[in-house]
């Protein structure tokens, strides 16, 4: 690959971070501006969205983010199609809305539960036409420069809101059980035939799965979440949730959770139960110490515990020798950035330094 020529080799570390072992250190993905690079790219996760009538535009700027950019250790250039977190409500519907640097999704009225259970994937529908164009242009173009990765499909109860409101959803756990439980498995299975024909087009070129996450998923991969969750009690969480949750964990041979923010702490257990899981990503959220704080190492520790994988990104560079004397070096994931392309190749051979095996 131009833009990553050591991947072979960043694949096996990753393959091994899969399995709970390590071959000389910690999986780690450093980012920096390369060397000698006279102009940058103006590219971020938002030029696609906003180039909707002009693709080819943000995915020429994407390739000139990556001649800029030193993709260190197993970080990889991966274009995620961004049209915004639960697209799968506007293939439902919904209109979505374009912020500068967010996309909402918006139901002028509420769906009744009779439409929510008629909904199907339309294959004429705008929002879904173009998440298949663009996926099928931008793979035909990366081929051997950079992968492709699938768009933001999101939680299936973030996608119900959408169609619901947030607010009506919240009152419907309490009035309307079982109608959210069946819509729960009606949007479930849209949401595989979505990720099925996407990953389809993905996988004409590379191998395994890529999303937003930036990690490689081997064979039928993806995050999963439900930010929803952190509005809901641990008891809602395991009747309304769960349940979908591990639909997707078995019909998928990898899993992330995406477990976003202090409000979502009170499910951990639950998530540890799930045998198809294979790990968490933390997100600290706003406002709250860094994923290298070390208010949130118990947490860490519970989860390592339970053997599941640990994926902590945006750390600060300087926190990554703290965290890795208090964490295992197995199944443990860390992606940060240096200044420049000298520091990050110092940073990754400190980095086998400190591993312990």
């Amino acid at each position: 690959m131009i833009y990553k020529d050591d991947w072979e080799r960043a694949k096996r570390r990753i393959e091994a971070w899969w399995s709970r072992e390590v071959i000389d250190r910690i999986a780690i993905q450093v980012t920096a501006p390369r060397e000698n690079v006279q102009v940058r790219s103006a590219w971020n996760w938002w030029n696609l969205v906003h180039n909707l009538t002009y693709p080819e535009r943000a995915i020429g700027e994407f390739e000139k983010y990556c001649r800029g950019t030193y993709f260190g250790g197993e970080a990889f250039p991966n274009l995620w199609i961004n049209l915004g977190p639960g697209i799968i409500a506007a293939y439902l519907g919904c209109s979505p809305r374009v912020g500068k640097d967010t996309v909402w999704f918006e139901v002028t009225e509420s769906k009744s539960w009779k439409e929510i259970l008629r909904l199907k994937l339309d294959p004429g529908n705008k929002w879904w036409k173009i998440t298949r164009d663009l996926t099928i242009q931008a793979a035909d173009y990366a081929r051997g420069k950079f992968f492709v990765g699938i768009t933001d499909l999101n939680a299936v109860l973030n996608i119900l809101a959408s169609l619901r409101g947030t607010e009506k959803l919240l009152m419907d756990l309490i009035d309307y059980p079982s109608e959210v439980k069946d819509a729960c498995s009606h949007i479930t299975k849209i949401w595989f035939s979505c990720y099925d024909e996407l990953l389809n087009i993905t996988q004409r070129n590379t191998e395994g799965c890529f999303t937003w996450m930036g990690i490689w998923f081997p064979g039928r991969g993806s995050d999963v979440q439900c930010d929803f969750s952190a509005m809901i009690s641990s008891k809602t969480f395991e009747e309304f949730v769960l349940p979908h949750l591990q639909e997707q964990c078995r019909q998928l041979d990898h899993t992330i959770y995406h477990w976003d923010g202090p409000g979502q702490i009170p499910h951990l257990e639950l998530l540890l139960d799930i045998p198809e899981l294979d790990g968490i990503q933390w997100v600290p959220g706003a406002g709250n110490p860094g994923v290298g704080s070390p208010k949130w190492f118990p947490l860490y520790k519970r989860i390592q515990n339970k053997g599941k994988l640990l994926v902590l990104q945006n750390m600060a560079k300087e926190n990554v020798e703290p965290v890795m004397d208090e964490l295992s070096p197995r199944g443990l994931l860390i992606s940060t950035t240096c200044d420049s392309e000298e520091e990050a190749r110092e940073l990754l051979h400190k980095v086998e330094q400190w591993t312990k095996v």
